[in-house]
């Protein structure tokens, strides 16, 4: 049966394929404090300000995206998102979504400022932060990222010490850390952290990526077993499969050139200029920021954004390598 226009305004935002969208990664700038070789480019220009999307419309973006198009999660990412002057003003006005159908709000973060953040956040709202960390040893950390280790390990205590359930990203390439694989699984059960590894994606800054880069899932856990009981538990519609250690510890892989999990994604994201993206690996998608400060109302809008998901590719899964685009990974938001 037909659904009438006012049905179909607030149905819950889906593509052709079946796969319905719960959930938005909003990015707040395309700044960020650390070099890391799988995002940034070596020499970044920065948007100008007034370029990126403004708190009042980021705040509209999100009311939008959760009483129109049924999103019940928010991620917030960058760029580096605590970069963002207003950080915990933003999340709160995001947090007051709440009855509206929000049920979380996350953020994505390198952890160099989220000691000075972590409380103001908790009260703002935030549910909860996954930190990127790519190496444990500090020079390892340092070769990876041109940072220093010390500021991120302190932004981790931090945030558990204000209630912020942490969780570890951990991107393992080729020729850089992948001595770092053991050190980092004994430094997150050693400290009860989750800890997800994932798959050098084709989306860096550098044009970087190559496939013998890639060190895949399965070479991750032959490295850890030798030292550990592996088991894998029933897959879900998470990107992470997960594995328990020793029957206790659970580790989650995040395979996605080795094995693309496109077929259940749920997720659309919005770039730090308004750009919408439907897939991760996107090409292009429709200037959102152009339409609020066009002056358009929120049914259009929503219009818009369901006609582009609704044509959403069908992912990495179909047409795998290096993704060609002028934007970049850290405008676009992880």
């Amino acid at each position: 049966m037909l659904m009438s226009a006012p049905e179909l305004a607030f149905a819950p935002l889906a593509d052709a394929r079946g796969r319905r969208k719960r959930k938005l990664r909003l990015s707040l700038t395309d700044r960020c404090n650390l070099r890391c070789v799988y995002c940034m480019p070596e020499h970044p220009q920065w948007l100008p300000r007034d370029t990126l999307l403004s708190a009042d419309e980021l705040a509209r973006l999100a009311r939008l995206f959760v009483e129109r198009l049924g999103i019940d999660e928010i991620r917030l990412t960058g760029g580096e998102p605590l970069l963002r002057d207003g950080i915990a003003d933003i999340v709160a006005r995001i947090d007051a979504l709440r009855g509206a159908g929000l049920a979380r709000i996350a953020m994505t973060s390198n952890g160099v400022r989220l000691d000075r953040h972590a409380r103001s956040l908790r009260d703002a709202g935030l549910d909860d932060v996954n930190v990127s960390l790519d190496a444990i040893s500090p020079a390892g950390f340092t070769r990876l990222t041109g940072g220093e280790l010390a500021p991120v390990l302190r932004g981790i205590d931090a945030a558990r010490a204000a209630g912020l359930p942490v969780k570890i990203n951990s991107v393992i390439l080729r020729g850089h850390n992948e001595d770092e694989v053991l050190p980092l699984v004994r430094w997150a059960v050693a400290e009860r952290l989750p800890l997800r590894f994932i798959e050098f994606m084709p989306l860096d800054g550098r044009g970087y990526w190559n496939a013998e880069r890639v060190v895949r899932e399965d070479e991750i856990l032959a490295r850890l077993a030798p030292h550990y009981r592996i088991e894998s538990c029933p897959p879900t519609d998470a990107p992470a499969h997960e594995y328990r250690l020793d029957g206790e510890h659970v580790l989650g892989m995040i395979s996605t050139v080795s094995k693309p999990f496109c077929r259940r994604c749920d997720r659309v994201r919005v770039s730090a200029t308004g750009r919408l993206y439907s897939c991760l690996f996107s090409a292009d998608g429709p200037d959102l920021r152009a339409l609020l400060r066009g002056g358009a109302d929120d049914e259009s809008i929503a219009a818009r954004v369901r006609a582009h998901v609704w044509h959403k590719e069908a992912g990495y899964a179909e047409r795998p390598g290096y993704v060609e685009r002028p934007i970049t990974m850290h405008v676009m938001g992880g």
